[in-house]
């Protein structure tokens, strides 16, 4: 079931599109979960950080700042919809009815399913980043290639992390990742030739799996191609716990 702020195009409908020449980026930000391990009464994406905006907000406004007015954003919802849904009243939103038992792999598909033809950028909803990561990030988009964005600076045991293969794609990518490059920050791309496939793989997921096992079984058995995206210049943060947050109010400008 999906509730929308606004009509959005019906993903059904197939026509020519060319996301080099588009002027609506499409956004997808992932705010189903429960966020239980940081302890809020709030859905965590409306977590207030230090300069007075919260994680939603801030990553609305970066996001604006890099692709402009053409953007077209949607929120998957699950846990609280409805306070996420008056927190951002010019998105689409897309909700995921079995947000308790699933993990971002659903999401992710329900979304996808959703979206309009050509590529989608979509990040977590608990990622704090420095908005100057964008600058990175833009030429990709536009570009339409597939890609997962990574900080090579850190390497830690519970993170999702990668390697590459011989031509410098991403060859694995999960958390028990062996002899890991640098972790996934949660910032993503799946190029418009891509989305097909990554949604037939989302679908296979388990319940519990996040969405990287989709993009690894398509890189295993499909050959997908997805570029390592190094961010490591700009700081970015998930917010699992309260540490993160005190991380990423003091690293995010």
């Amino acid at each position: 079931m999906t509730a929308q702020a606004r009509p959005s195009t019906d993903p059904t409908v197939m026509m020519p599109y060319d996301v080099r020449t588009a002027t609506t980026v499409q956004v997808v930000i992932l705010a189903a979960g429960l966020g239980s391990r940081l302890g809020r009464s709030l859905p965590k994406p409306l977590t207030p950080l230090h300069d007075g905006r919260t994680i939603l907000h801030r990553q609305l406004d970066c996001l604006h700042g890099a692709f402009g007015p053409g953007l077209d954003v949607t929120l998957v919802v699950g846990h609280k919809a409805g306070q996420l849904m008056l927190a951002a009243r010019d998105a689409n939103f897309v909700h995921n009815p079995d947000y308790r038992r699933t993990n971002t792999s659903k999401s992710l598909l329900c979304a996808l399913r959703a979206s309009r033809p050509g590529g989608v950028l979509w990040l977590n909803g608990d990622v704090v980043f420095d908005p100057r990561l964008l600058d990175i990030v833009v030429p990709s988009v536009r570009a339409d290639r597939s890609f997962v964005c990574v900080d090579t600076s850190t390497v830690a045991e519970e993170e999702v992390k990668y390697t590459i293969d011989a031509e410098g794609f991403i060859h694995e990518l999960s958390k028990t990742v062996q002899g890991g490059l640098g972790e996934a920050i949660g910032i993503n791309y799946v190029a418009s030739a891509d989305k097909q496939l990554l949604i037939e793989h989302l679908t296979r997921c388990s319940d519990n799996d996040y969405f990287e096992r989709g993009i690894e079984t398509a890189i295993a058995e499909a050959d997908l191609q997805v570029l390592p995206l190094d961010i490591s210049a700009y700081p970015a943060v998930e917010v699992d716990f309260e540490d993160d947050l005190v991380r990423a109010n003091s690293v995010c400008p």
